[in-house]
């Protein structure tokens, strides 16, 4: 009895003793492929917005948690709202771990629901995802000059035009959703390379709003504006009212009917993915762990943490494994909702 229960005990070391040895070397595989390296940030927008400023604090940090402590080289690739940044990623990098991609989770789900008219060239969950920087609440706004002061305006008849980088950003589809299911009347323009330009576009007259606007980039890059009455938060666009935003209409109360609401639900439910990263599909299992564990570690880090507070980042983030969890509940959304969220996402030909 005694003898048994040592062998098993001895056993029991042995696999354990195993185990971390395979996990030590796995680690040091890692840190052997990544030592001298550098990995590339690719940003699905323009300098100075919301994802730039959060890919740039992210990659001042993530690097010292990567075994080998590669570098961490930011480069934007604005275009589609994200979407040209997430088929680069797709199909035109290296599957080795050595590209990281920050686009928009209306980049990542277009497959879905915008079906046949995307030009996405990927399925949602063929991504390797490494984690989510921030779950957002999304708005949008109105400059003071556009002669709208609230989303009722809209919704009576009021025409305004708001900018966007293209069809699959959510500066075009929150937009476009209105239009189909609450009756308003924005006419969207194409052309500008984030947020940050069509702020300036607003300065300058030639729109009078935007959607696309978070809750986080508010306080981070356009609370000045919205505390010198120039920028006016009229929606928020949330799966829960947010108080911070009690001055804004809640998009939920405007649906004329349960089809609209299960299609207001498909459309802003996804919204809560944020700011994800990823990698390129494919990469070597031991790589994508690391990189996943890197993001949660930096994710805790004071150091960035004291950065992004100092940058006025919201930091309400989630791993990679949530995410795609997230992601497969998306791609199980019913049918009937799907279809009712493309038809209000179609894009009017004139």
């Amino acid at each position: 009895m005694r003898f048994s229960m040592l062998i098993r005990s001895v056993a029991a070391g042995s696999v354990i003793a195993v185990a971390g040895y395979i996990g030590s070397a796995q680690a040091d595989a890692v840190a052997d492929f990544y030592s001298g390296k550098s990995i590339s940030l690719i940003i699905g927008y323009s300098p100075g917005g919301g994802y730039d400023t959060y890919a740039r604090v992210l990659a001042r940090h993530m690097g010292k948690h990567i075994p080998g402590n590669p570098s961490i080289v930011p480069k934007n690739m604005p275009g589609a709202g994200a979407v040209v940044a997430a088929n680069y990623m797709f199909a035109s990098t290296p599957k080795d771990g050595t590209n990281l991609g920050v686009v928009a989770a209306s980049a990542i789900m277009d497959p879905l629901f915008s079906g046949k008219r995307s030009k996405a060239k990927y399925r949602p969950d063929q991504f390797s995802v490494i984690g989510n920087m921030n779950r957002e609440t999304w708005t949008c706004g109105v400059w003071k000059s556009s002669g709208v002061s609230s989303f009722d305006d809209l919704v009576k008849g009021k025409a305004v035009t708001f900018g966007s980088t293209g069809p699959a950003a959510i500066t075009s589809q929150h937009a476009r959703v209105f239009n189909s299911l609450a009756g308003t009347r924005i006419k969207v323009i194409y052309g500008y390379k984030g947020t940050k330009d069509v702020n300036l576009a607003m300065r300058k007259g030639e729109v009078g709003g935007s959607c696309g606007i978070s809750e986080s980039t508010i306080k981070s890059r356009w609370f000045k504006d919205v505390e010198k009455g120039d920028l006016k938060i009229i929606i928020q666009l949330g799966a829960e009212k947010k108080a911070a935003l009690k001055n804004a209409a809640y998009i939920f109360d405007y649906a004329k009917d349960d089809n609209a609401l299960k299609a207001m639900k498909a459309i802003f439910g996804r919204d809560v993915l944020g700011r994800p990263v990823v990698a390129s599909p494919g990469i070597p299992a031991d790589r994508a762990k690391a990189l996943r564990q890197a993001f949660i570690d930096t994710m805790k880090d004071p150091d960035y943490l004291a950065d992004a507070k100092k940058a006025r980042l919201e930091t309400d983030w989630n791993s990679g494994a949530e995410v795609e969890k997230m992601i497969a509940g998306f791609l199980a959304t019913p049918p009937k909702a799907i279809a009712l969220a493309r038809q209000a996402l179609a894009v009017t030909k004139k």
